[in-house]
């Protein structure tokens, strides 16, 4: 299988579901249909199509992996776990898909739906992700030296399928004769979790400057950190306090008649949630030309889902 698609879909499939990814795979493929085209690509460009697929550090460093496909490699991914696992952004779980699926590698395949069927047919009581190393484990002696991509690819499946969440279908299940969460009356119980710490929250207000002919101010946020590289509406810190217009006047990316915009948006981040407020002002063609930024009509703009909803506020 050709090792460029099975990375690609790997890195987007990542805390992503299957019809979220599918458009985006299919468009990366037609506009980058291999590692050197994509290494080529500039990076605002891929950071452009990714736009609204969430968690944006995938996008950076899939880019930084084609490069250094291309320029280390020759454009050819390695074979190996140990060096797949030293390209950007390639963890243990996706070097040992790519060694597995592309390669046929003997490598032990752990993602979620893995961990759910070894935690059921072994009744795995220890709650993850304390019990990962145990499931890892248990992963690698039971992949075969033969077919393993195909080994990997069937529990997948099968977590995904008849070993789902909560209802687990045990009476169509390949492996249910050996399974000992279905003999102990467990198996819907399992993985079992560590309870979540509870979710921050967070407070912004948006600044939409608007030119006469509709177009809104956008701006490059910097290459580290959230959203990082990604075109942004500009806005206050993302602070636990609600803000006020006077505090957040002061922030905004121009002097202007700014005035506040009935109702309020919510977005919620991996690790944090937010409630956005938002801004608005107008400014002549001469102002906004001294603006450094873009320029865009609100529908132009291929921005990530938060910035979105700052822009659905102006109603």
């Amino acid at each position: 299988m050709d090792p460029y698609r099975v990375w690609l879909s790997e890195i987007m499939l990542q805390q992503t579901t299957v019809a979220a990814v599918i458009p985006y795979f299919q468009r990366f493929t037609a506009l980058w249909p291999d590692v050197r085209a994509l290494a080529e690509a500039p990076q605002e460009t891929v950071l452009a199509e990714w736009a609204g697929l969430g968690y944006y550090a995938r996008a950076r460093n899939l880019h930084a992996c084609a490069k250094t496909v291309q320029q280390d490699h020759g454009g050819i991914f390695p074979q190996s776990e140990a060096a797949l696992l030293a390209l950007p952004g390639i963890g243990a779980y996706t070097a040992a898909a790519i060694a597995a699926i592309a390669f046929d590698q003997p490598a032990a395949v752990l993602d979620g739906n893995v961990e759910r069927v070894l935690s059921r047919v072994f009744d795995v009581q220890a709650p993850l992700p304390g019990s990962k190393p145990q499931l890892r484990a248990l992963c690698r002696a039971a992949t075969p030296q033969q077919r393993p991509g195909d080994f990997a690819q069937a529990m997948m499946d099968l977590g995904a399928t008849l070993c789902a969440p909560n209802r687990p279908d045990c009476l169509l299940c390949p492996l249910s004769a050996i399974c000992l969460g279905r003999a102990r009356g467990t198996a819907a119980d399992l993985p079992r979790k560590a309870p979540k710490p509870e979710r921050p929250h967070r407070h912004t207000i948006a600044f939409l400057l608007r030119r006469p002919d509709g177009a809104l101010y956008f701006r490059r946020r910097p290459e580290k950190g959230l959203l990082g590289g990604m075109l942004e509406v500009p806005s206050t810190d993302w602070r636990d306090a609600a803000w006020t217009e006077k505090a957040a006047l002061p922030h905004a990316p121009h002097k202007a008649a700014w005035r506040m915009l009935p109702g309020e948006a919510e977005h919620v981040f991996t690790h944090f949630s937010l409630s956005i407020r938002a801004m608005l002002a107008d400014i002549d063609a001469k102002h906004a030309a001294r603006l450094n930024g873009e320029w865009l009509q609100p529908g132009e703009a291929k921005i990530p889902t938060v910035f979105k909803k700052m822009l659905r506020l102006l109603g």
